[in-house]
């Protein structure tokens, strides 16, 4: 890794692309430190350590929520809408077949994409400000005319987060918002750092335990990365054919299918169901019904119970396999292959081949789930079985960093090979 970003450094056009990055990451940073006006962020910070769904958006945030920054907001509306359209795509003929229309059809779902993010940007901006108005002091002796300047830059921050993520992707390295996402993640290492040494100062904790946690870390770190590179390969045989007067030699190939490539949003979706009862119910804490959602022995939402991260796990693997089932469609990908002249060795076209595409991914989803669980689990039972009750050790933020951190290695290295052939050329 080290000798593939010494030997980028070196080619001017690319070292001009890393400037790019870090220019535009620097201003990122700056904006996720510039407070909105007028609003007391303590209720917030106590929201972000609680450990719920707020928690996870704060992480990927980079704590820009916690302080109510203009980029308070972040990249979330983005992400949310890609996923809807993601969605969409799928359940809607008309959206299908413009995603089919190669790099125009790609262009246009991308707007659309971007007009639903500020839709959905408009809708949390509201959201956020009407829950921190509840809480009392918050938002006081604030006049119309400066909750409309308070929303509004809100929905302005993550508008710009979106238009810097794109400039990333155009002038930078790797998906511009992906970036953002995992240097948000990477700041808040300090922190986690500090709450351990304050745990330790305080005797809250002891070193055995300090030791253990740092060798747990690198162990989940060294298992993600194996996981996150892992893929189950489907040889595949395509015939020799002729073009013209000519004739193409058969070639041998394969698919590949990522063990963990549904993991992360998986795990989106499990929080999300499991954190909404809590988080709507945290809106009225003085309901009966509000005290035993977040509280009583019996319920499902209650993080220190068993129950919560046994059903927790259970749909976290239910949307692994379901997100996999819907973006990978057995009976499309062997339609393809045939049209491509392709087969599966030992497998007849056809039904046949659907079917082993089916059995395939089910296995795929299925083991990919019970890693993606086993990563959502681990820093609940780790908050409820020790001490380390303050340290926001997540699974699932490890697993996007890893992801980023390789996709942007893969991406320069292609970068380098394509120059290294085009002065081959010359």
């Amino acid at each position: 890794m080290l000798s593939t970003l010494r030997n980028a450094w070196k080619v001017p056009e690319l070292r001009k692309r890393f400037y790019w990055t870090i220019f535009l990451v620097a201003i990122f940073r700056i904006g996720s430190h510039i407070p909105v006006p007028g609003i007391s962020t303590e209720y917030l910070k106590q929201m972000a350590q609680s450990g719920s769904l707020v928690g996870f958006y704060d992480l990927i945030s980079g704590g820009a929520f916690s302080r109510f920054s203009i980029f308070a907001l972040g990249v979330m509306p983005y992400i949310n809408a890609s996923i809807i359209m993601q969605l969409l795509t799928i359940a809607i003929p008309s959206l299908e077949q413009l995603s089919k229309e190669g790099e125009e059809g790609r262009k246009k779902i991308q707007n659309i994409t971007r007009y639903v993010s500020m839709i959905i940007s408009v809708i949390l901006a509201i959201g956020m400000f009407m829950t921190i108005s509840r809480v009392p002091g918050a938002t006081a002796g604030m006049k119309t005319e400066q909750i409309i300047i308070v929303i509004l830059a809100l929905i302005v921050g993550s508008t710009f987060c979106m238009w810097l993520g794109d400039q990333i992707t155009v002038k930078g390295f790797g998906n511009g918002i992906s970036i953002l996402i995992f240097i948000n993640i990477i700041s808040r290492l300090p922190m986690e750092l500090n709450s351990i040494l304050m745990l330790k100062s305080q005797n809250e904790i002891s070193i055995v335990e300090v030791v253990l946690f740092i060798v747990f870390a690198l162990v989940a770190l060294a298992v993600v990365i194996y996981f996150s590179l892992a893929e189950r390969r489907i040889p595949v045989q395509y015939a020799g054919k002729a073009v013209g007067n000519k004739m193409t030699k058969a070639q041998s190939t394969h698919i590949p299918l990522s063990i963990v490539g549904s993991a992360v949003i998986a795990i989106i979706f499990a929080m999300s169901v499991m954190q909404f009862p809590p988080t709507i119910a945290g809106f009225f804490p003085d309901k009966s019904w509000s005290i035993w959602i977040r509280s009583n022995s019996m319920s499902i939402f209650n993080t220190q119970t068993w129950m919560y991260p046994v059903v927790y796990a259970i749909l976290t693997i239910f949307f692994t396999w379901f997100y996999t089932q819907v973006t990978f469609k057995p009976d499309e990908m062997s339609e393809n292959l045939h049209k491509s002249a392709g087969f599966i060795p030992g497998i007849r076209p056809g039904e046949p081949t659907t079917e082993y595409f089916e059995k395939v991914l089910n296995r795929v989803s299925v083991i990919g789930g019970i890693f993606a669980a086993i990563l959502a689990v681990t820093p609940i039972l780790i908050s409820n079985y020790s001490s380390l009750k303050g340290v926001q050790f997540g699974g699932t933020a490890l697993l996007i960093v890893v992801s980023v951190a390789l996709d942007f290695m893969r991406r320069l290295e292609s970068q380098l090979v394509m120059r290294h052939y085009k002065g081959f050329l010359k």
